[in-house]
């Protein structure tokens, strides 16, 4: 563990009662304190899903079921992206990179539960921490951002029919794709430059399964009020983004005479509305549910539903409900027989 010194420590010198320290002096054991931090070998303990050794074996194996299914579905939807070429269309380039995303912020997080699972070992160093951190943080915003980019889309092609080929064509759609990976990048690392100059105090034990933001933040003795603030914008702009967005197509919906002309029309938003929906709702209740021991467990919950259940649900999602993409999965499928 950290050689760190607890905050007590910096708040009472020695046979001096607390409050009594010189200032030069507590300065002195902060700033030591602070380069103590990283170039000490610090680790973090994970407390997971706590003390379950009968369940061990149990969650290994829906966790490992759980990941393949995850990964096998989302790489099927990119090769079939790829592959046929009447989904050449921004849409489903827009699905597949949604699918390429959500591959890699699955595989951040779930093999080393699944070895934690398996070998017991909980611990991980602060530099394997704030890369695990980042590199999810990243993939997380990036999808926020590109699910923004999807919801303009819908716009165009529901608000603006006649404008749409003009509006999205294929250069823009991978500009829009480019800049969503650009932007979670960017704001992902000034979180993480921020987060990893904090003071952490005390035991380094983090109750959770993986190093996120919040948990970390409750071991933090500084003002983390900017990467709050900071965190809470890069998920607030795209939601915001995307609320407009289906208003507009909202209101253009009832627009509609025919009762099928409006079920038709919704039918071309509503697989990207539902993996919205329950992207945001996870991500939100875990995120903004009170930090309270009763609900801390929950929280752990909520954190794996939007880890697993976005990326699992998402295949079923455009698979079930897009007439295009099940076609084109019969015609794989056909190659595929017809090969063996």
């Amino acid at each position: 563990m950290s050689s760190v010194e607890s905050p007590e420590n910096c708040n009472s010198g020695p046979g001096l009662l607390p409050g009594k320290w010189e200032k030069k002096d507590k300065q002195s054991c902060i700033k030591t304190r602070k380069e103590d931090n990283w170039t000490s070998p610090m680790e973090f303990l994970l407390l997971g899903m706590g003390k379950m050794p009968t369940l061990q074996i149990p969650l290994f194996l829906l966790s490992l079921i759980i990941y393949l299914v995850i990964v096998i579905g989302n790489i099927l939807i990119v090769v079939l992206v790829a592959s046929e070429q009447h989904l050449h269309t921004p849409m489903y380039t827009f699905l597949g990179t949604l699918s390429f995303l959500e591959t890699w912020y699955s595989s951040i997080i779930l093999p080393r539960l699944l070895a934690s699972f398996l070998t017991g070992g909980r611990t991980i160093s602060a530099h394997d921490c704030m890369a695990q951190f980042y590199f999810f943080s990243c993939f997380v915003a990036t999808e926020c951002y590109l699910l923004g980019a999807m919801s303009y889309d819908q716009y165009l092609a529901i608000c603006q029919p006649l404008l749409y080929a003009s509006l999205m064509t294929g250069k823009i759609c991978l500009q829009l794709v480019a800049a969503s990976w650009l932007v979670g990048m960017l704001v992902s690392a000034t979180v993480t430059a921020f987060l990893s100059q904090i003071n952490f105090c005390g035991h380094k034990i983090i109750d959770h399964f993986f190093c996120d933001f919040t948990p970390l933040l409750q071991l933090s003795c500084s003002d983390t009020s900017v990467v709050t603030l900071v965190s809470f914008l890069r998920i607030l702009f795209p939601f915001l983004f995307m609320l407009v967005s289906y208003v507009c197509i909202t209101a253009a919906i009832l627009r509609i005479s025919s009762n099928m002309g409006r079920q038709k029309t919704f039918s071309t938003c509503s697989s990207h509305l539902n993996v919205v929906t329950i992207f945001y709702i996870t991500l939100l209740i875990a995120y903004l549910l009170p930090r309270t021991a009763p609900l801390r467990q929950l929280n752990k919950v909520f954190s794996f539903f939007y880890i697993v259940l976005m990326p699992l649900v998402n295949p079923f999602i455009y698979i079930l409900r897009n007439k295009e993409v099940r076609e084109a999965l019969r015609k794989a499928l056909r190659k595929a027989m017809a090969s063996t």
